[in-house]
């Protein structure tokens, strides 16, 4: 019997079988921020054990609230400072080098085909799109990883994904995931992973597969998986030149992890991307979604572009495409908030950032911020946001807020008309 992506994975790294169906995983990589991991770290201290599995296989950000907006967030960030340099943690990216995890992370190279990965955070399913297994854990588990460098879960079923078809101009991997959560529901992929293949993934770039990635826990997925092709190596080349001859040896070894021809699935779903329209929420979970189309004319209050699923240079291009020489309604505010320096860099020199400010566009340094109702962008009670972020759940964004998933292009549009509507690149052809 053949085998799945994540099946291969988890064979190569099972260290133990406490139990049918449950193995202990090693792990390559224990990804960390300022909102989970302070509180794994003042247990391992409270219990005696203040050390860590290997500190070069660590990384850890603060992202969430950067800069401190408060007292406590303040003592979270103090708390992973002081952690990473007692550990030798070299990869620990603070205030004026810090970046979302889910971007900066993979921006570094630290996922590679094949890797486990955990994190204190849902969209850890976001670094799949390498071919690797990265999940979201508790505090336990966090901890368990952090001291040991194993997990342990749960063998997954796996839902296979065919997306046939290429997508027209206007529609992007954003408005994919809105409508492959449509049909499965938020608990279709519960304790799954879902792997992603078909002719539309294989013409994605990186960037887009992580968008595809990053919102598999919105159908409850466990982990979004991508197979690694020549795309991967590409992405992956600056980091990985010095361990192999050329980008095809890299390939080759890589495809080890690609499913078997016979592997069994727990269900195959195939939706053919050709005739998609841009999409977008309409209530409190990611599985309510319509076509732009649908909701057209629907006011907002605000606008935010950025997120670890649509924060990357690719997004800022094409919202900023849309934005050059016109300005955002009177009756919205507008927030960009590029997802790491690096990507903020590139915007800056590509003059994105000018073009954004010239519309009337906030823009702020790089953060998770609004996207969870921490800071920079909250929204008020009876507010609503048009937003390139994930999770539309009742008062992420703030308490009696309303947010509106969709794409970059459709946020964009929607700032400068001030209620959801299709952005000129789409056309219908």
């Amino acid at each position: 019997m053949g085998k799945t992506l994540a099946q291969k994975i988890f064979d190569a790294h099972t260290v133990d079988t406490p139990a049918p169906g449950v193995r202990v995983l090693s792990l390559d990589r224990v990804f960390c921020h300022e909102i989970t991991t302070p509180i794994a770290i003042n247990d391992l201290v409270a219990i005696g054990k203040d050390r860590v599995f290997d500190p070069t296989k660590i990384k850890a950000v603060i992202d969430h609230v950067t800069p401190a907006k408060d007292s406590k967030t303040a003592e979270q960030g103090k708390t992973m400072r002081e952690w990473a340099k007692r550990q030798g943690i070299k990869d620990f990216f603070d205030i004026g080098e810090n970046g979302v995890c889910h971007a900066i992370f993979p921006e570094k190279g630290f996922v590679r085909p094949g890797f486990t990965v955990i994190m204190g955070d849902s969209h850890t399913c976001t670094h799949g799109a390498f071919g690797a297994f990265a999940a979201g854990v508790g505090t336990t588990d966090l901890e368990v990883g952090i001291l040991k460098g194993v997990c342990t879960m749960r063998e997954p079923a796996t839902i296979k994904v065919v997306l046939n078809g290429k997508l027209r101009s206007g529609v992007f991997a954003k408005d994919v995931i809105l409508a492959v959560i449509r049909l499965l529901t938020v608990n279709g992929a519960t304790d799954k992973v879902i792997e992603f293949t078909g002719p539309a993934v294989d013409a994605m770039g990186m960037d887009s597969r992580m968008t595809l990635c990053n919102m598999a826990i919105e159908a409850g997925g466990t982990c979004g998986v991508c197979y690694p092709d020549m795309v991967t190596v590409d992405f992956l080349w600056p980091f990985i030149k010095d361990d192999f001859a050329s980008k095809e040896v890299a390939l080759a070894e890589y495809s080890k992890w690609l499913p078997d021809a016979d592997a069994v699935y727990d269900k195959v779903v195939t939706m053919d991307v050709s005739e998609l329209e841009p999409m977008v929420t309409f209530g409190y979970k990611p599985d309510q979604v319509k076509t732009v189309r649908e909701m057209e004319g629907t006011p907002v209050n605000q606008i935010y572009i950025g997120s670890c699923t649509n924060g990357r240079l690719e997004d800022l291009r094409i919202a900023a495409g849309i934005l050059k020489g016109k300005k955002i309604s009177e009756n919205v505010r507008a927030i960009v908030s590029p997802a790491t320096p690096k990507i903020y860099r590139e915007a800056l020199k590509e003059g994105l950032i000018e073009i954004f400010m010239e519309a009337g566009f906030c823009v702020t340094n790089p953060t998770c911020g609004a996207c969870l109702g921490m800071s920079n962008g909250v929204l008020a009670n009876g507010e609503s946001c048009a937003s390139t972020t994930n999770r539309n759940f009742n008062g992420r964004m703030g308490k009696g807020g309303m947010v509106h998933l969709m794409s970059p292009a459709t946020a964009a549009a929607t700032a400068i008309a001030g209620v959801i509507t299709n952005s000129p690149l789409f056309t219908g052809k």
